[in-house]
């Protein structure tokens, strides 16, 4: 086979790396790619959003499956765009990424399917916004831009005035571009956070292992929200309690309101749960593998990845079993220092070497490029280090001993990736 990744980050070097251990395929492109990725595939000049220019590769190069890695280009149509082409794409078509694209709209599906989340407001004028917030007596409460924000359109606000500015910088500042133009205003759930990505084929679901993010800057969960500053799987927070009532009111639950609503669901479903006191509620959807969840849960897969999205294009995934290593994975990501408002690029880095032939050991590339013959840095999230170890612990002792592997001038992390495990 071949095979077309279309993304440049740390989430489509996983995919890349789990694509190349398939014995199904022999050749792997990426557009655009990046400096890690080149290791798999041939990368390729093609940027995210240029539907008809990937559409145009893919047949004159006989692409068997294009991988839609990122969330923009599902949310703007580009598996629409594919197969209308007759073209076989992973992914959800345009509107059932929407799952992703609007909040407004996937909370509105969960309350109408009795699905469990917070309980919220929409909002399209912000004057109604800040009367409404006037009526709250609770706080924190969460505003949530509408649409895309790169994983940054949530604020916790901690008193009234906290809101008020965060409507203003929503609504009317524009912080977030367009995806402010409707505004979620939520309750604020407390307890512990979980990721479960999942395979759906349009009826059948196969959640994957289960994972934790961190979303702050700073150590301690201080700081601005990012992308993601490192992640660990499994949670040991997920029990079979907690799974078990996931896969009966959450996980299929979703997979047939989508179906009932005419968006049947094909891809990848990311659920961001709330362990709360009143049980599991989903935070959040995603149309996408997680970044950087998908450099935790990608080298755990025991089948098949190819196997697996094939199973979900053709709506077989009910023939497929999904199996995960016993045992656990722990990321820390290098970012550019300042990340995620101000930061340098095109820093040479160092040490890429030590990662060779090193079993259990990842360096999957998110910012990177190539410049004159070396690696230098191209973005705020520059690379994932990744590990594996028998628990939890193991692997987090050593993911933080790869960090040393990597040099670079304005080198940042976290220290704390995982600490939760301590408290399990």
């Amino acid at each position: 086979m071949k095979v077309l990744i279309v993304g440049s980050g740390g989430r489509e070097h996983a995919i890349a790396w789990s694509v190349a251990k398939s014995p199904k395929v022999d050749k792997i492109y990426c557009a655009p790619g990046n400096a890690g990725i080149s290791e798999y595939a041939e990368c390729v000049d093609i940027g995210a959003m240029e539907f008809e220019k990937l559409a145009d590769f893919a047949e004159k190069n006989s692409v068997d499956l294009t991988i839609i890695g990122m969330d923009d280009p599902l949310v703007g149509g580009v598996v629409d765009v594919f197969e209308t082409r007759g073209l076989k794409v992973f992914g959800p078509r345009k509107n059932a990424a929407i799952l992703e694209g609007s909040k407004a709209f996937s909370k509105d599906l969960m309350k109408k399917y009795g699905i469990p989340t917070a309980g919220y407001e929409n909002f399209d004028d912000p004057q109604k916004a800040l009367d409404y917030l006037h009526t709250q007596v609770k706080f924190p409460i969460v505003l949530k831009a509408d649409g895309l924000a790169l994983g940054k359109g949530v604020l916790i606000c901690n008193t009234l005035e906290e809101a008020e500015a965060g409507v203003k910088e929503i609504m009317e500042d524009k912080k977030f571009g367009s995806a402010g133009n409707t505004m979620v205003i939520e309750e604020f759930m407390t307890g512990r956070e979980v990721s479960v990505l999942s395979f759906v084929d349009g009826k059948t679901i196969r959640p994957m292992t289960s994972a934790q993010d961190h979303k702050r800057a700073k150590d301690g969960d201080q700081g601005l929200n990012t992308g993601g500053m490192g992640t660990f799987s499994p949670s040991p927070f997920y029990t079979e309690e907690v799974d078990k009532f996931c896969k009966e009111h959450i996980y299929q639950a979703t997979v047939d309101a989508m179906a009932a609503e005419g968006r049947p669901f094909t891809g990848i479903i990311f659920f961001g749960l709330m362990l709360t006191a009143d049980g599991p509620k989903v935070l959040e959807y995603n149309a996408r593998f997680g970044d950087p969840e998908a450099q935790v849960v990608l080298p755990r897969m025991k089948t098949d990845i190819i196997e697996v999205m094939e199973a979900c294009v053709n709506g077989t995934l009910d023939q497929v079993d999904l199996e995960f290593e016993d045992n656990a994975a722990v990321c820390v990501v290098l970012a550019s220092d300042g990340y995620p408002v101000k930061y340098e690029k095109g820093i040479p880095m160092h040490g890429f070497e030590n990662f060779k032939d090193k079993e259990g050991y990842y360096c999957f590339h998110a910012g990177t490029k190539f410049k004159d013959g070396e690696i230098v840095t191209n973005g705020g999230r520059v690379l994932g280090i990744t590990a594996t170890g028998k628990d939890l612990k193991e692997a987090r002792k050593n993911a933080y001993e790869a960090t040393d592997w990597i040099q670079f001038a304005n080198k940042y992390m976290r220290h704390d990736i995982g600490k939760a495990i301590d408290e399990a």
